[in-house]
């Protein structure tokens, strides 16, 4: 159950309640990502405390190790884990074509689904190869990143996992396109994902009894790239379907983000909880809360934290960079979090360049933190009137 405390006037932006059986979530909320059934060097406890108030988990790698079956029979996702608030699990769609595809941002088919995909661009310098991934109109064969061994989801597989891990929020399996993908492809791609979609309702549904508890909700996820029409007739598309919520997937270039996440949130049922996937870069986030997103999730605090890349408010610096070795200010001044509060930047440096398993979590400590925070701040400032003087000042500060 959603509902919409306050909008933010004159734009999209709004404050909601998301209700969840495993407790509620304040919007909008920056959702942390514990990929493999885990926030990389954090244990969940130290993840609760930097405010976090929901995890996402990876169905693709979830599946691959150590399984569903696995899962189910630990509990469910959450109690696997231990983390005892509310969970989400992405569809796996986006791993199965960028994974399977070594690297390919993007798998475009032949009029004939059923031949084998070529990969329409390649990272500079990698060479065309045999493509891993293998799409038709029932689903996709792709072949696990891990052993090379060969494995197939269609819409209604996806969902059979999804349920088995056993998340509050699950996704609708859609077909994750390249930002650089032409417009007749992206349609096509746009097309599947409807009709995957529909599928994946159906299967959620016979799957749902009338006596679980908590029951999960199916988010459906919006695609057509960086074209406003398309963008629209997704929008309205699967804002017709019976999903509990939406995800806007992408792909769309990162100085059209605000425009797609607006012409989408201006079609979407305004009652029903938004997520976009993939995004967590802090001047990102302001946009995307302005134009109407309730929740985000992004592998980024904890990527950068890891690789001593870490956040402030006048941007990221590197720990490493020889001038702190010998400051011994916290990372942030003012800064809540446990790392800012017991440790300095000459601690912080010591560790990484001596390779101290021990940096990695005080670093990702910080970056959850900050972003998380970031998040909430919106959220008051949306409550306070005060959303837009927020977000000028942080700009102001802020450098990339």
């Amino acid at each position: 159950m959603f509902s919409i405390q306050k909008k933010l006037a004159g734009k999209l932006g709004r404050v909601g309640l998301l209700k969840t059986g495993h407790g509620s979530i304040e919007t909008p909320a920056f959702v942390t990502v514990g990929t493999k059934a885990t926030v990389k060097a954090l244990t969940p406890r130290q993840v609760k405390e930097t405010g976090s108030q929901v995890v996402l988990s990876n169905t693709y790698h979830l599946y691959l190790e150590p399984g569903e079956k696995i899962i189910k029979q630990g509990g469910g996702l959450g109690k696997f884990m231990g983390w005892d608030g509310p969970t989400m699990t992405d569809s796996g769609g986006f791993q199965v074509f960028s994974l399977g595809g070594k690297g390919s941002s993007k798998i475009a088919s032949s009029k004939q689904h059923s031949n084998i995909l070529q990969n329409v661009r390649m990272f500079p310098g990698e060479e065309q190869t045999a493509p891993l991934v293998k799409i038709d109109e029932d689903g996709v064969t792709f072949k696990s990143y891990k052993d090379g061994s060969a494995h197939r989801f269609t819409p209604e597989r996806s969902i059979e996992i999804q349920h088995a891990i056993g998340a509050d929020i699950i996704f609708a399996f859609d077909e994750c396109t390249s930002p650089h993908a032409g417009k007749e492809y992206q349609r096509e791609a746009m097309d599947r994902t409807h009709r995957w979609a529909g599928r994946c309702l159906k299967r959620h549904q016979q799957l749902t009894t009338d006596n679980q508890q908590p029951k999960p909700m199916l988010f459906g996820i919006v695609q057509g790239g960086r074209f406003q029409n398309l963008r629209k007739e997704s929008a309205r598309t699967i804002g017709e379907m019976d999903f509990d919520g939406f995800g806007i997937g992408g792909s769309f270039d990162k100085e059209d983000m605000g425009n797609a996440v607006r012409w989408v949130n201006e079609l979407l049922p305004e009652e029903k909880p938004r997520h976009l996937l993939g995004i967590g870069e802090p001047t990102d986030l302001f946009e995307a809360v302005e134009n109407g997103c309730d929740l985000f999730d992004c592998v980024a605090p904890t990527r950068q934290a890891r690789t001593g890349s870490l956040y402030t408010k006048h941007g990221r610096f590197n720990i490493e960079n020889a001038q702190y070795r010998n400051d011994f200010a916290p990372l942030e001044e003012g800064c809540g979090c446990y790392t800012c509060l017991h440790f300095t930047r000459a601690y912080l440096a010591h560790l990484f360049h001596s390779g101290e398993i021990l940096a990695n979590t005080l670093a990702s400590i910080h970056n959850v933190y900050f972003i998380v925070q970031l998040v909430k701040k919106m959220r008051q400032g949306i409550l306070e009137e005060t959303f837009f003087e927020h977000k000028r000042e942080f700009l102001d500060s802020y450098k990339k």
